[in-house]
C-alpha cells in the first residue's frame, strides 16, 4: 500500500520532461559504472532514478534565472546554448555523484569513495578536485532539497515477488528473481522501444499523435505497472504453466488489469526476441 501510495503520488506531480535523462547510453553508462565499482543492484537504478530527478530541476532552475535576468539586463541573458554548454560541461560530474549518494543509500561498507570517483574522472581526462566533487554532491543534494532515498522499480518487483510467495504461488523465487533483476535492466536499456510498442498496442495504430504520446507520459513513469510487466515476462519465460495463474494474482494485488499486463509482457517478449510474430 506504501508503494502504490508513492508511485501515485508520483506520477501526480509528474513533469513534462520525465524520463528525458533515461536515454540508452546514459542509462548504460550508469550501470557499467555500478558494474566497475561491484555496486549493489538497486544502486544503478536509484543513481538513473536521482539523476533523472536531479537534471529536470537543475535545468528548470536554470531556465528560471535566464528568464530573471532576461527581464531585468537585456545584455545580460544567457542563451540557450550556453545554459546547454553548462549542463554538458558537468554532466558526467553529476552523474557521477549521483551514483556515490545512490552508493551511499546503498551499502555504506561498499560505497563509492571520493579518491575512487576522482580516479576515475581523471581516467576520462577531467581534473575536478575532492573538493569539487563535494561540492557536486551537495548541489544534488540540495536541488533535490535531501529528498534522494525514492523506492526504485526493484523494490516494487521484490515486494511483489514477496506477496506472490505469501499468497502460495509455488514459483522457483531465486531463479525467478535472477531473471527479474535483467529483464529490469532491459527495460531500461530498451525503454524506448518497449514503450514505443506499448503504445501502439494501446492505441491501435501505428502513428500516435502528439497528444497522445504526451498522454502515454504516465504509463511510462509507472513503476507499479514495469515491476507488474517484468515479473509477469519473468514467470512467463521461466515457468509458464504458472503464468496465468500469476497474470491473475498481480491482478488482485496491483489492481492493474490481466489486459494490462498482457500487454506488458508482449512488448518486453517481442523486444527481446526481436519479432512481431505474436
Amino acid at each position: 500500500i506504501h508503494l502504490a501510495t508513492e508511485n501515485e503520488q508520483y506520477l501526480s506531480e509528474l513533469p513534462e520532461q520525465a524520463g528525458y535523462f533515461k536515454e540508452t547510453r546514459i542509462v548504460e553508462f550508469i550501470f557499467l559504472l555500478c558494474e566497475k565499482w561491484h555496486l549493489d543492484q538497486s544502486t544503478r537504478y536509484q543513481a538513473v532514478e536521482l539523476l533523472e530527478r536531479f537534471m529536470i530541476k537543475q535545468v528548470e532552475q536554470m531556465c528560471d534565472n535566464r528568464g530573471n535576468a532576461k527581464g531585468r539586463d537585456q545584455g545580460q541573458k544567457s542563451s540557450w546554448s550556453s545554459v546547454r554548454d553548462q549542463i554538458a560541461n558537468t554532466f558526467v560530474l553529476r552523474l557521477v555523484s549521483c551514483v556515490q549518494l545512490a552508493s551511499k543509500l546503498s551499502l555504506h561498507y561498499s560505497r563509492v569513495t571520493s579518491d575512487k570517483a576522482v580516479k576515475f574522472l581523471q581516467s576520462l581526462k577531467y581534473s575536478y578536485t575532492k573538493q569539487e566533487l563535494l561540492e557536486s554532491e551537495l548541489a544534488v543534494l540540495n536541488t533535490l532539497h535531501f529528498h534522494i532515498n525514492v523506492s526504485t522499480p526493484l523494490a516494487y518487483v521484490e515486494l511483489l515477488l514477496e506477496v506472490l510467495g505469501y499468497n502460495g504461488c509455488l514459483l522457483p523465487v531465486k531463479p525467478l528473481h535472477q531473471l527479474c533483476v535483467q529483464l529490469l535492466d532491459f527495460c531500461y536499456l530498451t525503454r524506448e522501444t518497449i514503450y514505443d510498442t506499448l503504445l501502439k498496442i494501446a492505441i491501435e495504430n501505428s502513428t500516435p499523435s502528439k497528444l497522445q504520446i504526451a498522454k502515454f507520459l504516465t504509463v511510462k513513469e509507472d513503476f507499479m505497472l514495469l515491476a507488474v510487466g517484468v515479473v509477469s515476462a519473468g514467470v512467463f519465460i521461466l515457468s509458464p504453466e504458472h503464468w496465468e495463474q500469476v497474470v491473475e494474482h498481480l491482478n488482485c494485488i496491483t489492481g492493474i488489469t490481466p489486459q494490462s499486463i498482457l500487454e506488458f509482457s508482449y512488448a518486453v517478449m517481442r523486444c527481446i526476441v526481436g519479432s512481431t510474430t505474436p
